[in-house]
């Protein structure tokens, strides 16, 4: 029984924390050599185009300029890397059943005194907005993509403050920008 009660605290607390953390998947161009970037701008084109609130822009583009240069880029009007972002929500729906028997207590059941009883059948559904944030970065020489990173995860409700929301784009994009600039995998 005291493991159960130690076990059921660290089973919520990685529910809660799995709830809460940006899912990140990165991919580049394996012939781009990332040494020879030092400066950046931003794409305007392709920020437009992004479905977000200008205030979202801003912060999601002050959070990336923060990262690059904390890794020694340069913002520059003739930049080696143009920086464009894309986004999307998703509703994600969830249907959870519960259909068996169960402990309940005891009753009279079907067949005589019976300490099992039905627990019957039971559904509930869910539904959550997750939030998916693109950051595209282009070699102007080559005008190609040469690294995406994508991360997606719950986004606040619209009750967030901005306190909250601040945080949690800069969590984004701390967390994509970690796989920037990429390792070759070990063979």
């Amino acid at each position: 029984m005291k493991t159960l009660k130690l076990l059921l605290p660290v089973v919520a607390l990685l529910f809660v924390t799995s709830c809460i953390s940006v899912r990140v998947v990165a991919d580049y161009d394996q012939e781009a050599d990332f040494k020879s970037y030092k400066t950046f701008a931003f794409y305007k084109t392709g920020i437009d185009k992004a479905e977000i609130s200008d205030l979202d822009k801003k912060r999601i583009l002050r959070s990336i300029e923060k990262e690059m240069l904390a890794r020694g880029f340069v913002k520059s009007d003739n930049p080696d890397l143009l920086v464009n972002i894309m986004t999307k929500a998703n509703k994600r729906i969830n249907v959870n059943n519960n259909f068996g028997f169960g402990f309940g207590g005891f009753g009279w059941g079907g067949w005589g005194w019976n300490p099992w009883m039905w627990r019957g059948n039971s559904a509930w559904v869910t539904s959550r907005v997750e939030g998916v944030l693109y950051i595209d970065l282009i070699d102007t020489k080559q005008k190609e993509l040469v690294w995406q990173g994508r991360g997606a995860g719950n986004l606040l409700g619209r009750r967030g403050n901005i306190e909250k929301k601040e945080a949690r784009i800069q969590e984004f994009v701390q967390e994509i920008m970690k796989e920037y600039p990429p390792v070759a995998d070990a063979q």
